[in-house]
């Protein structure tokens, strides 16, 4: 099937081509073209002067539209990746929380099914863990009951159970986890820095043993620190001092302006992922909602864009689309539109691995194509050249 984009201004991987056209066949970029040409055949969307961008890359997910992951259905996978492509979202990693094996176990079954069954939504890139291997002190919304330090006993059985692990987060603190992170290494998982009272040392040992991604910074993760009176740089101005990519939540409230502006301006756009970190009510009206699984899950009350625990005292997860994320990296941030496409698409791209075939439109790369206008509304999402969404 051909499918001819015209009228639109494509983002591409080095610039901006006006009144351009972007033709697709069997699921993939044949042409990206200057102008107008003739696509004999094809089914024609006119993009109507609005960005025609790589499709968003979320590499950190765990809900959306009434359904968490955690549900552990492959009906909840689907679901949330149809709700998430009505926001440009072409590809995620679903994500779970800190929970029992067993129940860990349950939703890497679903994504299994639900990996195979998916074709009207954003695709699948494999499973995220995020914990249980955390610091208590560091936990932020994680259920502490299942919070516990590395055991190879338990991760080996995990790692065997199921080949969909893309990525692990842990506390490279805490007693054996630099071991746990070498040995994601040897099975070619990103092994990410998360929920964590590190110090600089640390994070430097962790990034020498396989840690090359820090989750969410800024949130639930340690700044400098007095001890004795001597200061210490936490996993915060590590992050920004090495040679790490990090991950940072779009919504514009767990990272507001000022800090998006210095991230970018020490990181830049091609060490920064945006990403949603979303639970179950992105896409829901505000009130009250449930934080992982519905049965046993948080309870949360969503109001001003964000979710909190009742007590309003901490945030408990974002609502927040990756449209929105990249709404928020421009206006309250201050980057270009090119560059905050490039952290939502080719970045998260290369960080998964994916970078031969996803995150840019280019030819010969998998037609994942958002089409959106000059207020970051999604017009039309396209996935693996099927439209999921618009026209």
């Amino acid at each position: 099937m051909r499918i001819k984009i015209t009228n639109g201004t494509v983002i591409t991987p080095g610039r901006e081509l006006r009144d351009s056209t972007v033709v697709v066949e069997d699921g993939k970029i044949r042409g990206v073209h200057e102008g107008a040409v003739d696509v004999p055949g094809a089914r024609v969307i006119d993009a109507a002067g609005c960005y025609v961008s790589p499709g968003f890359i979320d590499l950190h997910v765990h809900g959306g539209g009434g359904h968490d992951f955690m549900d552990g259905t492959p009906e909840a996978f689907l679901r949330i990746a149809a709700m998430h492509a009505k926001h440009g979202t072409t590809a995620m990693v679903p994500t779970t929380l800190t929970a029992e094996r067993e129940d860990l176990l349950k939703v890497l079954d679903a994504y299994e099914i639900a990996h195979r069954a998916n074709s009207g939504g954003a695709g699948f890139l494999g499973m995220h863990l995020e914990g249980p291997y955390f610091a208590l002190s560091q936990r932020g919304a994680q259920d502490p009951r299942y919070i516990r330090d590395p055991d190879p006993e338990e991760y080996e059985a995990i790692l065997a159970h199921s080949p969909s692990i893309a990525r692990w987060s842990a506390a490279p603190e805490l007693p054996g986890a630099i071991a746990f992170g070498r040995r994601l290494r040897e099975k070619g998982i990103l092994a990410a820095i998360a929920h964590t009272d590190a110090l600089y040392d640390d994070v430097l040992t962790a990034y020498e043993n396989g840690y090359s991604l820090v989750t969410h910074l800024w949130s639930a993760m340690s700044g400098v620190t007095r001890r004795n009176a001597f200061r210490y740089a936490g996993v915060i101005e590590s992050a920004l001092l090495l040679d790490l990519d990090v991950e940072v939540i779009g919504d514009g409230i767990h990272v507001p302006a000022p800090l998006l502006k210095l991230v970018y301006k020490v990181k830049g756009p091609g060490r920064i992922a945006l990403i949603t970190d979303a639970m179950r009510a992105a896409g829901m009206p505000e009130g009250e909602s449930v934080l992982g699984a519905l049965d046993g899950g948080l309870r949360v009350i969503v109001e001003d864009g964000v979710a909190k625990l009742p007590d309003r005292s901490a945030f408990a997860g974002s609502v927040a689309t990756m449209n929105r994320a990249l709404r928020s990296m421009v206006q309250l941030g201050e980057v270009p539109l090119m560059e905050a496409v490039r952290m939502a698409s080719s970045t998260p791209a290369r960080i998964m691995g994916v970078a031969d075939r996803k995150g840019s439109l280019a030819v010969g790369m998998d037609a994942d194509i958002a089409i959106f206008d000059a207020d970051f509304e999604v017009r039309t999402t396209i996935v693996m050249g099927k439209v999921v969404h618009g026209e």
